[in-house]
């Protein structure tokens, strides 16, 4: 498995642009809540819990990035967390309502997303690699930790792979 560096290195090549990063600001997250919202209706009985896709989602999401960094891993099982709460919201709608705002949200996180990458002017990272599907999220919170002065050693480590931050 690549450690924590690897991954983000990696991501962050496809990433130098200033205002490729700003719109993953947005894009990001709400692709994230879109996928919770619509995991939200799977919903699978175990005992006297009821857990849904969105669960098992976040679950395994939470793990993977735990492995790669307890603290990052841990804040952002606080974050989704928080998102599945207003998504199961979403998944409690109608079908025509809950797909509308789920299939919209989705959509409009990915339009985010593609302009940032014209700005960049490269594909986005998953196109090379899956994996960075599930990056995506965590890289987003290490740029917005970076911008607050923080993990700055993983900040330059990622630097040194993927090169500086463009205007």
């Amino acid at each position: 498995m690549k450690t924590l560096e690897q991954q983000l290195g990696n991501y962050g090549l496809y990433h130098r642009s200033k205002r490729n990063v700003l719109t993953h600001f947005f894009g990001i997250p709400l692709i994230v809540f879109a996928v919770l919202c619509l995991l939200g209706r799977i919903e699978i009985p175990l005992a006297s819990y009821l857990i849904t896709g969105a669960h098992i989602a976040v679950t395994a999401s939470v793990i993977y990035y735990l492995m790669l960094s307890f603290s990052l891993g841990m804040i952002m099982a606080v974050i989704l967390a928080l998102m599945v709460l207003p998504a199961s919201l979403v998944s409690q709608l109608s079908v025509y309502e809950w797909l509308s705002m789920s299939i919209g949200i989705f959509v409009f996180g990915w339009i985010l997303q593609f302009i940032g990458h014209y700005f960049e002017g490269k594909k986005p990272a998953f196109v090379d690699d899956i994996v960075g599907l599930i990056i995506g999220p965590l890289y987003v919170l290490a740029e917005a930790l970076f911008m607050l002065g923080l993990y700055r050693d993983l900040e330059q480590k990622i630097e040194v792979i993927a090169g500086p931050t463009k205007p």
